[in-house]
């Protein structure tokens, strides 16, 4: 079946300095080389210093102009997140655009942080949390966008207040789907503060659909020693150009969020597709479980109390 061409416009981004966490492969490595394709001095925090450069050689060969460099980032270390904001901020140079990006889905079984939190909670969100912290300074001078990526699965679900951590009769796929509520709450939060406190920072969501990105593939450093059944039916149906988006098309949601002059804080992009599946994309009506200021508010106060990461207000 023919694909349909599915792209958007990013504007010129000379100029501005940008992170992408999770650029390493997939989604992130596609809105890194077309960020840096749009002349943007684009920043990789990456956990695995070879992959990394591996993926920086695949920028510039596309990209032989493009201003793209590596930082050592752990998204599931505390530390490591406040290591790279200290870099970050000796380096004194304003962010503009902000991709939360990186996560991990569904572990077959419980694992944890260097922190002892579930992996999911600790990376998808106490992570970036952290990340956005220790950045603030440097994102309020760029008044940064903030498009932090979410999943379709956030559309269900709740979050498991009486055990964040999933020690009691853990569920990987519940876990995730919390990781990115909690991820989804924040990135409202945020932009609420900002406006009321006078940041300047914008910040909204996006979600990729459904793609064959890396999240469900083999992956032995979450305990999966072969790909999902899921994974390997979602390859097909997006070679077969039936329902589902492309690994670069899945990119485009947050691409356009974070780099379109006309999207807007506090809203939630995805593809227009089918059951959102995939398709150009738009601006979504936001999802149910994200709607609540009382769960947004809750969700601020424990991730700063589990993370030590306190953001002033005003």
């Amino acid at each position: 079946m023919p694909r349909r061409n599915i792209d958007i416009t990013i504007p010129s981004l000379s100029g501005k300095r940008a992170i992408v966490t999770g650029a390493s492969d997939g989604m992130g490595l596609v809105i890194a080389t077309r960020l840096a394709a749009a002349d943007a001095e684009v920043i990789m925090p990456v956990r695995n210093r070879g992959k990394g450069e591996r993926a920086v050689a695949g920028i510039r060969a596309r990209v032989p102009k493009a201003q793209v460099s590596l930082r050592d980032l752990d998204l599931s270390s505390l530390g490591s997140v406040a290591a790279f904001g200290e870099t970050l901020r000796a380096e004194d140079q304003p962010i503009h655009l902000l991709i939360n990006n990186a996560g991990v889905m569904t572990p077959p079984s419980r694992q944890t942080t260097a922190d002892g939190f579930e992996l999911q909670f600790g990376t998808n969100h106490l992570g970036h949390f952290a990340l956005v912290g220790a950045l603030l300074p440097l994102l309020r001078a760029g008044r940064a966008r903030v498009t932090s990526q979410l999943s379709i699965a956030a559309r269900w679900g709740t979050i498991n207040w009486d055990d964040l951590a999933w020690e009691r009769g853990y569920n990987g796929q519940r876990a995730y789907i919390q990781s990115k509520i909690a991820f989804g709450l924040f990135g409202l939060e945020l932009d609420r503060r900002s406006q009321a406190d006078g940041w300047g920072i914008t910040s909204n969501l996006a979600h990729p659909g459904v793609a064959p990105t890396s999240l469900l593939a083999a992956r032995p450093e979450v305990g999966r020693s072969k790909d999902t059944a899921s994974v390997r039916l979602i390859r097909a149906l997006s070679a077969r150009g039936v329902l589902l988006g492309t690994v670069e098309t899945a990119a485009l949601p947050a691409l356009l969020a974070a780099t379109s002059p006309t999207a807007k804080g506090g809203v939630l992009y995805g593809p227009s597709g089918l059951g959102n599946l995939g398709g150009p994309p738009v601006e979504h009506r936001t999802y149910s479980p994200l709607l609540s200021t009382d769960d947004a508010t809750r969700i601020w106060q424990v991730s700063e109390r589990l993370t030590k990461t306190m953001i002033p207000i005003g």
